[in-house]
Parts: C-alpha cells; structure tokens; sequence
C-alpha cells in the first residue's frame, strides 16, 4: 500500500448517494481501464449519507483492494461538500471525477488524461447523446445555455460529472453549496486553460435519478452568486450602477418629453401615467447607484487580502 504521503499519477473521486447494486460493477471496470494505463492511481468514493448497503459494500471493496479510500458523511451534504471533501484528499497530478451511477464510461479516462497532457488543465465530458429523463435533458440544454451566455465558456456540458483536473485546478477552485455545476466556469475566470471531450454517456442501469426540478432553480440562483462573488466582488458598483444608470436614463428621457410636452403642446399631465413611472425610474436608478456606492465603500475599508492564481514563478 502507498503511503499517505506518496505521490500518485491519477486519483479517481466518485461521490454517491444510495448506489449499492452500481459500486461493485464500477471498480471491476475501473480498474480494468486503470491497469492497463500503467500508471500509479486511487480510487476516492465519498459516500455522501447513503442509507442503503453502499458503506458496507465500500467496505467489502476497501478489504479486497490496496488503492481504495472510502470516507462516509454523516448525512447528505450535496454533491459539491463530496466533491470538495474527495479533492482535499486526493493525492494525484491528474484527478479524475466520475458518478457513480454506471452513466460515465471507464472508458473514456485514458481521452481525458491524454487531452489533459495535450496542455489543458481541466476537460469537461460532453455527453453529446443523453440518456437521461426528458424534463432532465431539456432543463439541462437551457442551464448550459444560460452559463455560456454568462461566462463566456462556450463549452456544451458544463455539468457533466466525468471531468479530468490538474491538480492545481482542484487546489485553486473552492467549491460548496451546489456549485459543482460551474467548476469549468470558475477555473476558466481564474484563468485556467478549460476544454471539452465528447464521451459516451449511458442508461441508468440501477436505481432512479436524483434530479429534480428544484435543483434547476437552484442553478439559477447559483449563477447569480458566482457571477456576482467572481465578478463583481471587488466592484459592486460596476454591477448596481449599471442598472441605476439604465433606470435612471430611461426615467430622465421620459421626463424630458413629459416636460417637452407640457411646455410646448401646453396639456395637461395628470392623466398621463407615464409620468408616474419617469419618477419611478429615476428614483429607483438613484437608490441603485447608492446602493454601489455603498458597496464601494464597504470594499475598500475592508481591505481584503487580494489572492492572484499564479502560473509559474522563478526565484
């Protein structure tokens, strides 16, 4: 067995939630795919409060095997704290994330480390034919959508589970709450180099999906906080002063040819509603530049220690 300390060429973290019938079937195809590569790896499985026989079964694994890791929260914390939890713990340059549900293809591992050695360092899966719900499938093209429009990474499956990493991405990119889904997008604003790999993507073979339609308005709502955390944290008022600013023009060019009107056509105002929303307009594009100067504000005199991600240093 390695020791804790030792380096490793590849590490595997597979997070999952009540997937017993899958576990058994998966490393046997993992490590079929493994051992031929010729390189050093572990498999990472973070059991996020299942409460089936999947612990027991990982344990069963853990007995038979010398490059198993298995940690087992308490209850279910999401799919990001596992992810998070098996990043702290991998020991790999390259790490591999993958579910464990069967979908994600062993197969495709060797593509991903390749492509990652070609000179990226992180490789999204693409999984160009879904084999998913249709609510799933559908709700998922209009969140991909939505995030390219956002971050301007225009790759096709942001969400996709089989992803390949260098370990600097894993130790740069700070992950909780749901926001798996938008790793690609953070490492690419922290300036990664991100790319895409089309890979096969197969039926569920055991169990039920654990989507919902909830989790698609939580990835909205996600969205927004990124965006705002990433991109405009140190700048609040480049974010509210741009909306006041539209408000308050648009409340401006209204009162202007209220003003027009009244003075030259001499009619008049009380019956025009439109002047009611000028003054909406202009006082709602006031509040919101406050509210950015407020942030400014707040900003500077907290002075917060600026973290850059370096590439290379020489000393």
């Amino acid at each position: 067995m390695n020791s804790p300390d030792t380096l490793l060429d590849i590490s595997i973290v597979i997070p999952l939630y009540n997937e017993e019938e899958s576990l058994n079937e998966l490393y046997n195809r993992l490590s079929q795919v493994l051992d031929g590569l010729g390189k050093t790896y572990e498999i990472i499985f973070i059991d996020d409060g299942s409460t089936d026989s999947s612990y027991e079964i990982l344990g069963q694994l853990y007995d038979q095997t010398y490059n198993v890791k298995i940690y087992q929260f308490r209850k279910n914390y999401g799919k990001s704290a596992a992810l998070s939890h098996g990043f702290s713990m991998a020991r790999g340059e390259i790490v591999i994330t993958m579910d464990a549900d069967l979908q994600d293809d062993p197969k495709e591992i060797p593509a991903l480390i390749s492509k990652i050695e070609s000179g990226y360092d992180l490789v999204s899966g693409w999984k160009k034919k879904r084999y998913d719900p249709f609510i799933k499938k559908h709700s998922s093209k209009l969140f991909n959508w939505t995030t390219r429009v956002v971050s301007g990474l225009h790759i096709h499956d942001m969400n996709c589970g089989l992803k390949a990493y260098r370990k600097s991405v894993i130790k740069s990119v700070s992950i909780y709450g749901q926001l798996h889904r938008f790793i690609p997008m953070l490492a690419h604003w922290q300036g990664f180099n991100v790319g895409e790999l089309e890979v096969q993507h197969h039926p569920r073979k055991y169990g039920k999906t654990k989507f919902g339609p909830s989790r698609f308005a939580a990835g909205i709502f996600d969205l927004l906080t990124i965006t705002f955390l990433n991109r405009f944290n140190k700048r609040p008022l480049h974010l509210f002063g741009s909306i006041g600013l539209l408000n308050l023009l648009a409340g401006s060019a209204i009162s202007i040819y209220l003003a027009f009107y009244w003075i030259f056509i001499k009619s008049s105002l009380s019956n025009r509603p439109i002047l009611f929303l000028g003054i909406l307009l202009i006082i709602v594009g006031v509040q919101f530049i406050s509210i950015g100067l407020l942030g400014e504000m707040i900003t500077k005199s907290s002075h917060p220690e600026i973290e850059y991600s370096i590439k290379n240093s020489l000393e």
